[in-house]
């Protein structure tokens, strides 16, 4: 129903705005049940009205799932527990002994669950910084590149299009975190990827109010094995969180738009302000990092500020500021984080959807305080 909806030439926001509408003609319910049940009737040996047990196919998941599929104009889409569980998921695909080149700029729990393969010895992972990184790292030995683009912290943004040029020499599977762009900014999968990767915690749900992932496959081959393992291994988003990221979604267009004007607005701000010594915004999306020129006053802004909440995590509707030295990228060894210019003089910004000259007051107000 959401792929046909969807064929009808409609913009994406009249798309995310109708997730779930016209997918019950029993009751006519414009906002998408929440199908609690674990298992299904089944009317006789043998038949089954295609749900037998939430773990395998879930009403409300499917409808949350068809609607990512879309978004990202992919084959098949997948809903998990968390953003993390999505990650493992795409992983688990690879034989042990695989090689993965990585972006180096990424997030810490990322970092720390690579870390942990190659522990095991399950994987190797090789870092790179940018496009000729990639190009030089990528080889027949490599199963697969995982690209952040835009990195997190940093900011940096590689060409998807040049990375999947070099992978795909090598017969290389290419993965990307769209997380921070979300699809209204970035499809991956239309430059060439094969997979997409969200943590549908921050900007797909929006809300600071669910923990959930999405991967989405660009053929259904890949797509249908993924869905194969989640079923196998069980770490599905449940049916409420399903519902609450139809809920978060509908509004993404109306968001993501205040998200980038709001984050426009404040690094504009922050690069005239004196005790600035450095911003990284990419100029698109809601996402930026800033370096204070004096690192020891950092508790001192960080305890003036009163519409900026200090906290993990990014994309909802409030204002967030995080410093990763101790809170996202803490488990990231502080002489390789420091050595590609994650120091303990950055903070990172998620704007959220408040007036701009509020979030700029704030800051101001805090910087004022310093003097």
């Amino acid at each position: 129903m959401e792929q046909e909806f969807y064929s009808k030439n409609v913009q994406t926001d009249t798309f995310l705005a109708q997730i779930g509408n016209h997918q019950n003609p029993v009751t006519g319910s414009i906002n998408t049940p929440i199908y609690f049940s674990t298992t299904y009737e089944h009317p006789t040996l043998g038949e089954s009205t295609g749900y037998d047990y939430t773990r395998t196919k879930n009403p409300t998941r499917e409808v949350v799932e068809n609607a990512l599929a879309v978004l990202e104009n992919g084959a098949i889409g997948l809903a998990t527990s968390s953003g993390m569980s999505a990650i493992q998921l795409v992983f688990s695909q690879f034989p042990v002994g695989s090689q993965i080149v990585a972006s180096r700029d990424l997030y810490g729990g990322s970092y720390r669950y690579f870390k942990e393969l190659e522990k095991q010895n399950i994987y190797q992972f090789i870092y790179v910084d940018d496009e000729v990184g990639f190009e030089k790292e990528i080889t027949d030995n490599t199963a697969a590149v995982f690209i952040e683009t835009p990195t997190n912290p940093l900011m940096r943004e590689v060409s998807i299009e040049k990375i999947v040029v070099f992978a795909k020499k090598h017969n290389a599977k290419v993965i990307v975190d769209n997380t921070f762009y979300t699809p209204l900014i970035q499809r991956p999968l239309d430059l060439g990827a094969d997979i997409v990767i969200h943590s549908a915690t921050k900007y797909l749900g929006g809300h600071n109010d669910l923990l959930a992932g999405a991967v989405i496959a660009k053929s259904k081959e890949v797509g249908e094995q993924l869905g194969y393992t989640l079923n196998t291994t069980g770490a599905v988003l449940s049916p409420f969180d399903c519902w609450l990221l139809i809920r978060g979604m509908k509004t993404l267009s109306l968001r993501m738009e205040r998200h980038e004007k709001n984050a426009q607005a404040v690094a504009t701000f922050l690069t005239s302000d004196p005790n600035v010594k450095e911003v990284f915004y990419p100029g698109r999306g809601g996402m930026l990092s800033f370096k204070i020129k004096n690192e020891g006053s950092i508790k001192e802004f960080l305890r003036h500020l009163s519409i900026f909440t200090f906290a993990e995590s990014l994309g909802g509707v409030e204002s967030l500021i995080t410093y990763p030295t101790t809170q996202t990228h803490a488990d990231i060894p502080k002489e390789l984080r420091e050595s590609y210019g994650l120091t303990p003089d950055l903070l990172r910004i998620s704007t959220g959807i408040e007036a701009s000259e509020d979030l700029i007051g704030d800051l101001k107000f805090a910087f004022e305080s310093l003097n």
